[in-house]
C-alpha cells in the first residue's frame, strides 16, 4: 500500500447543495491533484499502468484528479481525497491473472446436448397438430 500524500497538491472550493448561512462562508469541498509523471514512487512501467487504467480521472495536464464535499469540514475531506487517490493507485496497480484456456469436458458437452434436445422437444410440442384424414 503506497501512501503519495506528499506529492498531492490541494485546492479548495464552496461545497454546493443545501446548509444554509455557514456553507456560504466556508471553502469545505477539497479537490486533489497528483502529478503522475512527477512521482518519484513509481517506475515508468507503473506510472504507464495507472496512466491507462485511470485515464478517465486524468485531466488534459496529466494530473490525477478527486474531489470530496461530503464532510463538513475541509480536513475530514481533505483525508478522504488522501483516501481515494490511494486506493485508485492500488487497484490500477493490480495486474490480472492471465486466463488459461481450456477445452470444454465431456460432461458438460453431454449436459448442452441434452439441453438442446429438451429445448428442440418444448418447441416441437408448440406446433399445431396436422390431421391427416385422407
Amino acid at each position: 500500500m503506497i501512501d503519495v500524500k506528499p506529492e498531492i497538491k490541494f485546492k479548495t472550493d464552496r461545497s454546493g447543495g443545501k446548509g444554509g448561512q455557514h456553507i456560504n462562508k466556508v471553502e469545505t469541498m477539497v479537490e486533489g491533484y497528483w502529478n503522475i509523471e512527477k512521482s518519484s514512487f513509481f517506475t515508468n512501467d507503473q506510472k504507464q499502468l495507472i496512466t491507462l487504467k485511470l485515464q478517465r480521472k486524468i485531466n488534459a495536464e496529466g494530473l490525477l484528479m478527486m474531489k470530496c464535499q461530503e464532510f463538513r469540514t475541509q480536513l475530514a475531506n481533505k483525508d478522504e481525497v488522501v483516501k481515494k487517490i490511494n486506493n485508485a493507485i492500488n487497484k490500477a496497480l493490480i495486474v490480472p491473472k492471465k486466463r488459461k484456456a481450456t477445452k470444454p469436458t465431456k460432461a458438460s458437452k453431454e449436459k448442452r446436448m441434452e439441453s438442446k434436445k429438451n429445448d428442440a422437444a418444448k418447441k416441437e410440442n408448440r406446433k399445431k397438430i396436422k390431421i391427416n384424414l385422407g
